[in-house]
């Protein structure tokens, strides 16, 4: 019996978490959930998973749930997370929280040599190399849930040292595909987050439709993997959830069908496979996998991601911090679409960027991006 943290219990990537968790009742328990706005979810969850500790992120939300569920220690905040992720009575650490608020409790796992199935792209965008370092130091153990990069770890078994010639990362192209730059002027909110295959959070969604979404991947793909060389390729279909290439000219691919619990149950069984209820993927009934370059003209993000891991230090931060309030704006309607790659690149354009030692030094070029792309909104 393995006891689990799960940081962002109640968005996409922890619900479905938690319904694996409901596979193997006998493997896993739940000792610690973290919830954000969704409060309600929050009580559900723990009624039925009986976690001896909860995060929440308000005095409110604290007090609500007291009301609603007895005997369950109740913590507030970052202070809280940093607690539930490096309490010696875990043993996973899920993170799953949603951009830069989780950068710190995930550090904080990782320094307590937890296993941390990593959902939270933002972590190794922001602050790889910190990061990974952490990761050596401590032995801890980084295993990816996102499913590109579930992939490429799974392939990667078995291949040795030099034996890595290429990373490649599918994409499904999002809700806007084959769109040209003019088309992509005035298309909305609503438009952006009805992704063809996935089901995630709002952010998330419109981080698939611009394609910045690939181009963190990128960048959490070379800190995961330790390779430049990192393809992108739109696959509509996100049955093959990504290639590697190695020296000798194979290709390995891992398949499946567009569903999250199949990489979170890895990270969480891992060297293990566990036989389980999901639905699996029938090759009888695809009727076909294509493959095609990105148009990096239309959809600028990615190339802007590549601009950031090759210029390094805190640029991946900037580029994240910014991107993170530009699509703030967008779902709340204070700019268009394509303002979100604008204001991006014209935050980093601004940056002058520098070695960060601590993750005090990622937050400060964290927050230094926020302030700025908030000035530079101001005249879009």
């Amino acid at each position: 019996m393995r006891d689990l943290a799960i940081l962002g219990a109640t968005g996409s990537i922890g619900t479905q978490t938690l319904e694996v968790v409901r596979s193997f009742p006998n493997r896993y328990r739940v000792f610690g959930l973290s919830g954000h706005n969704n409060i309600q979810l929050l009580i559900e969850q723990a009624r039925e998973f009986k976690p001896q500790v909860v995060v929440v992120s308000s005095e409110e939300q604290a007090r609500i749930f007291t009301e609603e569920v007895k005997g369950i220690e109740v913590i507030i905040g970052e202070e809280g997370l940093n607690s539930l992720a490096e309490a010696s009575s875990v043993d996973i650490v899920v993170a799953a929280i949603v951009g830069t608020a989780g950068l710190t409790p995930t550090y904080r796992a990782i320094r307590a040599g937890k296993r941390v199935a990593l959902a939270n792209k933002e972590t190794l965008v922001a602050a790889g190399d910190i990061m990974m370092a952490a990761v050596k130091e401590h032995k801890a153990e980084l295993i990816p849930v996102d499913s590109e990069h579930s992939a490429i770890f799974q392939c990667i078994q078995g291949i040795r040292d030099g034996e890595l010639k290429k990373v490649i990362l599918t994409a499904s192209g999002g809700p806007f595909r084959g769109y040209t730059k003019e088309q992509l002027e005035n298309v909305g909110v609503e438009q952006a987050l009805k992704h063809p295959n996935w089901n995630m959070g709002a952010k998330i969604t419109i981080d698939s439709a611009t394609l910045m979404n690939k181009g963190l991947e990128v960048i959490e793909a070379y800190w995961l993997f330790g390779i430049r060389n990192i393809e992108v390729v739109i696959h509509p279909q996100s049955i093959i959830h990504s290639l590697i290439e190695t020296v000798d000219g194979s290709f390995l691919a891992q398949l499946g069908l567009p569903d999250m619990k199949l990489p979170i149950q890895y990270a969480l069984t891992y060297p293990q496979r566990l036989d389980n209820s999901f639905e699996a993927l029938d090759l009888i009934k695809l009727k076909e996998m294509t493959f095609s370059e990105p148009d990096t003209k239309a959809f600028p993000a990615l190339a802007l991601a590549y601009q950031a891991l090759d210029t390094g230090m805190t640029m991946p931060a900037v580029l994240n911090a910014a991107n993170e309030v530009a699509v703030g704006f967008f779902l709340e309607g204070r700019i268009g679409f394509l303002d979100i790659p604008r204001l991006v690149e014209q935050t980093m354009n601004a940056h002058d960027p520098y070695k960060a030692r601590s993750i005090s030094d990622v937050l400060a070029a964290d927050n230094w991006a926020r302030e700025k792309i908030r000035q530079l909104a101001e005249v879009v």
